[in-house]
């Protein structure tokens, strides 16, 4: 069965959507100043940001339809090298992201940030993780060796956490095996325990929602932009939402502990939205809005580094006692735009700036893969 060379505009902005929907949900500041659906679900639950990631990991699979084809024709030792090249240069980033800015003044004296203290896990090391082991996967095993993985990822990561501890923050396997393995102080530690939402644990259902993504682009790429896609996809969606649902009674939905019905609601609104997108996009032929979104598509992983490097910086630098993330959203945006809405405002004014940058690069033809 022959697959078609395209690629679908609708998966290009679902990508770009994806992105600056992460960067503007990164930026908002306490609970008590930001819209509800732009915080995470204090635990069971979900939420419009706790779509963003496996969204995210989602595109990385849709990628995957394209690029696994080029491999083809390379010999295994070939493969082996590009996979695992770029699995290690989106992990060390990163792994340095959470380093930088690599010193701290302290008492007038500038050292070195020890890497004692620096947190191993993330979002793009679970994106590196989970591209590389869907890539592996489907290179050597193909969509049967695939789906098996998948439905033993789901129900092996269901038995793991019920079998060795509980639904809880401070009792969880997950929280277990990276205090064994990784120790307190290279963990995550916003829940105000340590405890890492992206540990070592939960990257093996995350791999399904890759694994999704890859599916889902193939059959796209197999069939066009049509209303038999269309179709499939939200009828795929429409199931599989109806599992997680019933999954949730007692496997709950959680993006933190990513279980096993969160990826399978998660997957199931990604192939809604891609279902939808191709209806707008490629059969009505509504494109006039698309490229806003298909220039953070494009530079996908660098714009998304370069928010969470310069969104440090606004944190670390002050003025006035206050960080300048703090003094431009207390300064310029809450005194005509109000509590909430000037912390939204500030996100989406600083995610504006962020696809500048990519627009200037795009512009320019110029395009950072990591």
């Amino acid at each position: 069965m022959t697959i078609q060379q395209q690629r679908s505009q609708a998966i290009d902005v679902l990508r770009g959507l994806t992105v600056a929907l992460m960067i503007m949900v990164n930026m908002p500041g306490s609970p008590a100043t930001t819209y509800a659906p732009f915080l995470h679900a204090d635990w069971h639950g979900l939420t419009l940001t706790d779509l963003v990631f496996p969204t995210f990991m989602f595109v990385v699979g849709t990628a995957l339809s394209f690029t696994l084809e080029k491999y083809q024709g390379m010999g295994e030792a070939a493969v082996l090298k590009k996979i695992c090249t770029r699995t290690a240069l989106i992990f060390l980033c990163g792994f340095l992201m959470y380093w930088f800015p690599f010193v701290g003044v302290d008492g007038g004296s500038v050292s070195m940030l020890p890497l004692s203290g620096t947190r191993v896990f993330g979002v793009l090391q679970r994106i590196a993780l989970g591209y590389c082991a869907a890539a592996l996967l489907l290179h050597y095993s193909g969509a049967k060796g695939a789906v098996v993985f998948a439905l033993l990822a789901l129900f092996g990561y269901w038995a793991l956490l019920a079998g060795f501890g509980d639904y809880t923050l401070a009792g969880n396997a997950q929280r277990k095996l990276d205090l064994l393995v990784l120790g307190e102080a290279h963990m995550y530690h916003g829940e105000g325990v340590a405890f890492d939402p992206e540990g070592i644990l939960s990257t093996l259902p995350s791999i399904v929602n890759v694994l999704a993504g890859y599916f889902a682009g193939r059959l796209v790429r197999r069939l066009g932009a049509s209303y038999e896609s269309i179709a499939r996809l939200m009828m795929a969606g429409a199931v599989l939402a109806l599992l997680a649902l019933a999954w949730s009674s007692v496997f709950p939905l959680n993006k933190k502990l990513w279980t096993s019905s969160y990826t399978l609601i998660t997957i199931a609104i990604d192939l809604g939205v891609l279902a939808l997108l191709l209806y707008v996009i490629d059969l009505r032929g509504q494109r006039g809005w698309t490229y806003f979104f298909e220039v953070f598509g494009r530079n996908t992983l660098f714009i998304y580094l370069l928010s969470e490097l310069v969104a440090t910086l606004f944190f670390l630098f002050r003025i006035g006692g206050l960080s300048v993330f703090d003094w431009v959203y207390l300064n310029l945006f809450r005194p005509w735009a109000g509590t909430y809405n000037g912390t939204l405002l500030w996100a989406a004014v600083y995610m504006l700036g962020c696809w500048l940058v990519g627009y200037l690069l795009d512009r320019r033809k110029i395009y950072i893969k990591l």
